[in-house]
């Protein structure tokens, strides 16, 4: 096996946000050196990597010169820069996730695609080259609203996605390449984070579930472990690694499901990366999600992913009403709460909505931790100066 630590062996991580930080945690911890690609030289990633090259992760050059540099290639956000990292493959640099794997993912009607072929339950749905082809179907009674209408591509945080209900809301969709989904009458939402490294070797983490901000389209908070059953959770779980060993996936792989009303367990989409629904891993289970990645693209052996005690996650978003300088008004107050640890992302500036941090909380119940996050989210308020 080949030896990763205090060596001038170099992971090379295109983008430098939140997740990326978060990686280099655990890269610093095994002394494993990083170089990050990302064309904000204030993105959070900057502080924490050996180097920093500043680049669009989207520019073929620059992509392909940035992965030169490195021994092995991975992503902290899908939006980079796939014919690159088919270059660099041809090569022979190694690329986890695999550009194959991204291609399959990177557009929302190849994944969907993807699951109809291979037999993995998801939402009915229909692909369309653009927005006068969805207007026509509509016009043809070629189906119903309401529809949940989703952007092809670049679609994340609740952006790209947006439900139909009347046929004036098609004046709010982008002309692109997209698809629309039946309306499920879910249950709840959940979500499964896969690991899987090159020799084969995979873990799954217990399953979470998710509650949704009603405006903003994003995840307000995350509980481990979710309240369902064994038998639900085994299911999700066992779908979960399918789907990870379908699409011959190498990292992580976070997985979002939908729980119908009778029980059944659809995928609704999945991310090649840590994701939001794992932060909480970092305090709640034995092997934090970033860690598991880097065992994972590395080939290591993968750590023990079962949880240490209940977690509730909040996430910290700009308030609606503030734009500028961030400011984190009562995060005194909460430090002061047991088991409560803020996680502060190091962007300078807040936007409404904008993800700026989040919060995870240990209990010994889950209910209580629930409430604990709810008595967060109302004490600490991410501002500014300037209100819009």
């Amino acid at each position: 096996m080949q030896n990763y630590f205090s060596t001038d062996f170099k992971i090379g991580i295109l983008g430098g946000g939140q997740l990326g930080k978060m990686m280099l945690y655990d890269a610093r911890k095994f002394d494993i050196a990083t170089h990050v690609l990302e064309s904000n030289t204030e993105a959070p990633s900057a502080i924490a990597c050996n180097k920093f090259v500043y680049g669009d992760i989207q520019d073929y050059e620059t992509v392909v010169n940035f992965g030169k540099e490195v021994d092995l290639i991975t992503f902290e956000i899908e939006a980079v820069n796939l014919q690159a990292l088919q270059k660099l493959e041809e090569l022979g640099k190694t690329v986890y996730p695999s550009s194959a794997t991204l291609e399959l993912i990177q557009s929302k009607q190849r994944q969907k695609n993807f699951y109809k072929k291979n037999n993995i339950p998801t939402s009915p749905f229909t692909n369309f080259e653009s927005l006068s082809e969805l207007k026509s179907a509509y016009q043809n009674n070629e189906f119903k609203l309401p529809q949940v209408w989703k952007a092809a591509t670049g679609g994340y945080d609740g952006k790209g996605v947006q439900v139909l209900k009347t046929e004036a809301d098609f004046d709010k969709l982008v002309d692109a390449p997209c698809l629309i989904e039946e309306m499920i009458d879910f249950e709840m939402e959940l979500a499964v984070i896969v690991a899987r490294n090159p020799s084969g070797e995979t873990k799954s983490y217990p399953v979470v579930e998710m509650e949704f901000h009603p405006e903003a389209n994003q995840v307000e908070y995350v509980l481990s472990p979710a309240r369902i059953t064994d038998e639900i959770a085994q299911k999700a779980r066992y779908l979960a690694e399918k789907v990870s060993q379908k699409f011959e996936h190498v990292g992580l792989l976070a997985i979002e499901f939908f729980l119908t009303k009778d029980g059944e367990i659809l995928v609704n989409e999945v991310a090649p990366r840590p994701h939001n629904s794992g932060h909480l891993t970092i305090e709640g289970n034995y092997t934090n999600q970033f860690e598991q990645h880097l065992r994972s693209i590395l080939d290591l052996p993968l750590g023990d992913s079962s949880t240490k005690k209940p977690a509730v996650m909040v996430n910290l978003v700009g308030d609606e009403n503030h734009e500028g300088q961030v400011l984190y008004k009562n995060i005194e107050n909460i430090l002061a709460l047991k088991g409560v640890t803020p996680h502060i992302y190091g962007k300078k500036e807040t936007r409404p909505f904008r993800k700026m941090g989040h919060v995870t909380i240990i209990n010994e119940s889950i209910e209580e931790a629930r409430e604990m996050a709810e008595k967060v989210k109302q004490k600490i308020k991410v501002i500014s100066d300037e209100k819009l």
